[in-house]
């Protein structure tokens, strides 16, 4: 069976991660959680002051520090799921949490930050087999995958899952701050003026606000399927 790649871009805490680590796992391919790592760079930024008290980041000393910035995936064997390392430390758990989620799409609209770690990406990528999610994927990183899909959800919905998977973790979480978020994250991320988050115009569309996590990810399987027995 020839092997293609898969792009799966959409809004925040839509699911995305979930279903592309699903299906990657079912199918035998090579997954990459792009979020993650804009999230590792913005963890390093906050770990490294790079952020001015009004929460404007430091650009020139965060460009000077971007060669300083490794990220790479293992695999958790517990999990069965890929861990995120920034400089050979494992950042898994502190990347999902609040502090960094409310200024990762700051750090995501960042010209250069996107171009360097789009370039990871790509040679990531680079002979198929691979799923890959995020907010850009089948618009600027993979133009050319062989299937798309484009989800979304209602921010209710969204910050309601959000909200109990911070308590399912044992965390503090407040589900108005966390709707807050969510909604700001979906205008930063629409209005940046690189790589704004849009459906690629080849994508297939999926809200998933309805759609338990079996149902979306067998969804997801067959559109897989069709694409590989064209």
């Amino acid at each position: 069976m020839k092997k293609i790649t898969i792009a799966i871009d959409g809004h925040s805490s839509c699911g995305k991660s979930t279903m592309a680590k699903d299906l990657a796992r079912r199918i035998g391919y090579i997954y990459v959680d792009t979020g993650a790592m804009y999230r590792a760079v913005t963890l390093y930024a906050l770990r490294n002051d790079l952020f001015a008290n009004e929460g404007e980041v430091k650009l020139d000393e965060l460009q000077q520090q971007m060669d300083n910035i490794r990220i790479s995936f293992a695999l958790n064997e517990e999990t069965g799921k890929p861990d995120t390392y920034l400089n050979d430390e494992c950042v898994e758990g502190e990347i999902r949490g609040m502090e960094v989620s409310s200024v990762v799409s700051v750090i995501a609209a960042i010209p250069f930050v996107r171009e360097a770690l789009v370039a990871q990406q790509q040679q990531m990528g680079k002979d198929k087999g691979v799923v890959m999610d995020g907010r850009d994927i089948g618009t600027v990183v993979f133009p050319d995958a062989e299937l798309k899909v484009f989800v979304t959800a209602t921010a209710e919905v969204r910050a309601e899952r959000r909200y109990k998977e911070l308590l399912g973790k044992g965390e503090e979480a407040d589900y108005d701050e966390i709707l807050k978020n969510v909604q700001e994250r979906d205008y930063i991320d629409s209005h940046r003026e690189v790589a704004p988050l849009r459906p690629a115009d080849d994508a297939i569309l999926l809200d998933n606000s309805e759609l338990t996590i079996p149902e979306q990810n067998e969804w997801l399987y067959n559109e897989y399927l069709k694409k590989v027995e064209e």
